[in-house]
C-alpha cells in the first residue's frame, strides 16, 4: 500500500515517528499537536486486535447507554509500574529526539489524562522542553463515577474514582534563542501563542463536547477529539500562522484535518497501517465540515472561516 497521502496543505506518512525524527532536517519544525496512545499497551498490536474484534482485551467496550453507542475506552488503571516507566522512558527518548527538529520558541501541545499526565510532564521536561502549563479542555465523558464493580448495592454511596469532567494537554516549549519572545518572533516566527483576536488571548481552558456521530463516521478512531477543539488549539500553536505543524501520532488524521481547516501546513506520521487508510478518507472529510459552528463552539468568535486563515 501506499506510503504517504497529500490532501490541500497537509502530508501523511505511514512511518514510525522516532525513525522519521532521525532523519528529519533541524530546526524545520514550527509546532507539534498530537494526541498519543497515552499507556501505549493499549495501542499494541495485540490490544488493538482485540479492541477490532470487539473482544475486550485493556479495553473497555460498554452496551449502548439511553440509546447510544458508547465509545471504546481503554483501562488506564491496568498499567503496572513497568508499564509507567516504559512511558517515562519513551517520552523522554522522543523529547530529546524531537527537540533538534524544532526551531527555537516551537511549542508542543501533548494530549493526557490525569492518570498518566505526571511521567510524561516529568520525560519532557527532563528532556530539555520548556512547561508552559497546561490547556484544559472542558468535557464530561462516561468514564469515572462508578460504584465498586460487583458491589454496586453493598456500596451504593461510593465512587470508584471521580467523574471525568477534564483531560489535560500539555503545553511545552522548545527554549527561545533570542533575549525576548518580540526577537524571537522577528527571527523564527515562534515563541508565542496566536491570540482568539487582538482584544482576546489564547486561553488555557476550553469548554468542549464529546465527539459527535457526524465525525466519528468519518473518522473510525476509539480517541477522536472534535474538530471544534483541535481547531482552536491547532490555530494557537503558529502565532504569526507561518510554519510547518507536526503530528507524530496522526491516528485517523484529525489533526491534519483541523490544520488544513484552519490554513496551515501540516505534517502526520501513523505507523498502523488500519488508521493511515483510514485517515485518507477522514483528513479530506473532517476539513470539510462546517467550521462557523465549530469555531464558535470552541470558544472563538463567530466570524467566517477565512478570518481564521
Amino acid at each position: 500500500m501506499t506510503h504517504s497521502f497529500e490532501y490541500g496543505q497537509a502530508t501523511l506518512l505511514r512511518c514510525d515517528c522516532l525513525s522519521w525524527l532521525a532523519g528529519r532536517a533541524e530546526q524545520s519544525l514550527q509546532a507539534v499537536v498530537t494526541d498519543p496512545p497515552y499507556g501505549f499497551v493499549e495501542y499494541t498490536d495485540e490490544q488493538k486486535a482485540k479492541l477490532r474484534s470487539g473482544r475486550g482485551g485493556v479495553w473497555r467496550i460498554p452496551p449502548s447507554f439511553d440509546g447510544h453507542q458508547r465509545s471504546p475506552l481503554p483501562r488506564f488503571t491496568v498499567l503496572t509500574r513497568d508499564d509507567l516507566q516504559y512511558l517515562a522512558d519513551y517520552f523522554y527518548s522522543w523529547g530529546k529526539l524531537l527537540r533538534p527538529r524544532l526551531v527555537p520558541g516551537a511549542h508542543v501541545l501533548i494530549a493526557s489524562n490525569p492518570l498518566v499526565s505526571p511521567f510524561v510532564s516529568q520525560a519532557l521536561a527532563k528532556a530539555g522542553l520548556e512547561r508552559r502549563g497546561e490547556v484544559v479542555r472542558l468535557v464530561m465523558t462516561m468514564r469515572g463515577g462508578d460504584r465498586p464493580k460487583g458491589a454496586h448495592e453493598e456500596f451504593p454511596d461510593v465512587t470508584v474514582m471521580p467523574r471525568s469532567q477534564w483531560e489535560p494537554w500539555l503545553l511545552y516549549r522548545e527554549p527561545i534563542e533570542a533575549k525576548t519572545v518580540a526577537d524571537n518572533l522577528r527571527k523564527w516566527k515562534t515563541g508565542g501563542l496566536r491570540r482568539i483576536s487582538g482584544s482576546q488571548p489564547f486561553g488555557d481552558v476550553i469548554k468542549s463536547h464529546p465527539t459527535g456521530t457526524t465525525e466519528r463516521g468519518l473518522a473510525n478512531h476509539p480517541s477522536l477529539k472534535p474538530q471544534s477543539f483541535l481547531r482552536c488549539v491547532v490555530r494557537a500553536m503558529l502565532p504569526l500562522g507561518e510554519g510547518v505543524l507536526l503530528d507524530p501520532f496522526a491516528g485517523s488524521g484529525s489533526t491534519l484535518a483541523a490544520a488544513q481547516a484552519v490554513g496551515y501546513d501540516s505534517i502526520g506520521l501513523e505507523i498502523d497501517p488500519v488508521y493511515f487508510r483510514a485517515a485518507t478518507t477522514a483528513i479530506p472529510g473532517l476539513a470539510a465540515l462546517a467550521t462557523r459552528d465549530d469555531i464558535a463552539d470552541a470558544g472563538l468568535p463567530a466570524r467566517s472561516a477565512a478570518h481564521y486563515r
